[in-house]
């Protein structure tokens, strides 16, 4: 059976406490051997440890802050995300970044605690896991102000222009590819034919943006087959090679 990662996913979230279980058996069953899972704020950090406690063999959790928890107390959050980094090894930092699609009013709070993750970032040696939305200038800026060739990482979730993905990728960043891809007006057709395997991961982000044919219901790692299968359609390469080649990224990257 193929083995799939699922380079991103909120499989803590409280839409899974009915199943969280069974949703791992299926991810399993689904060839899904390993979740990375990415924090939110100090209110997620226990239920993701738990659920990396449970399975430690598949789930492997992130640090950091996500920008939709910035608020003005966002050094305090920070200090948490800093002691926790101190404390125990994590896959990543994150997910940090921008999000401007809901308000535009905390910017330079965003900013400023985008700073501090990517040096956090640097500082331990991890790679850097990236959300951004109506923000990819703002948040590739950054990135390249604090690029000295050793910060690493993924703009999860990725569904800009070729000219975004190139740029990523010049900043030495890999793209993480989600159900976004499955959607008809997605613009996967139109960035990934051109890019190659080495460059990309695959993730759910579930509870979030399900994909074709469950696009509108609770998103699971079990669901990312269906992905899979629109990546290497895109790319014009068969499915195990797509799920080797993203698995041996995710692993290279997250140290996993």
């Amino acid at each position: 059976m193929m083995h799939i990662t699922d380079s991103h996913a909120h499989l803590y979230s409280e839409q899974f406490k009915a199943d969280r279980e069974q949703a791992l058996d299926r991810a399993r069953a689904a060839g899904v051997g390993t979740i990375v899972m990415p924090n939110i704020d100090h209110s997620s950090i226990a239920a993701m440890l738990e659920l990396e406690a449970l399975a430690p063999e598949t789930c492997f959790a992130m640090m950091g802050l996500h920008p939709c928890s910035v608020g003005k107390n966002f050094e305090k959050q920070l200090y948490e995300v800093e002691e926790w980094l101190n404390k125990r090894p994590f896959a990543a930092v994150g997910e940090a970044g921008l999000d401007l699609y809901w308000d535009k009013t905390l910017l330079a709070e965003q900013q400023e605690a985008l700073r501090i993750q990517l040096q956090l970032a640097k500082q331990h040696q991890l790679p850097i896991v990236l959300h951004t939305r109506d923000a990819f200038a703002e948040t590739a800026a950054l990135v390249a102000e604090a690029q000295d060739g050793t910060l690493r990482g993924v703009f999860h979730c990725f569904s800009g222009s070729p000219e975004e993905a190139e740029q990523a990728i010049s900043l030495g960043f890999l793209l993480g590819i989600g159900g976004v891809a499955t959607f008809k007006n997605g613009g996967a057709d139109k960035v990934l034919p051109g890019i190659g395997l080495e460059h990309l991961l695959l993730e759910t982000d579930c509870p979030y943006l399900a994909p074709v044919p469950y696009r509108g219901k609770r998103n699971e790692p079990a669901y990312l087959p269906y992905v899979l299968h629109r990546v290497a359609e895109l790319l014009g390469k068969d499915m195990e090679e797509v799920a080797a080649a993203t698995t041996r990224n995710a692993a290279a990257l997250f140290n996993l």
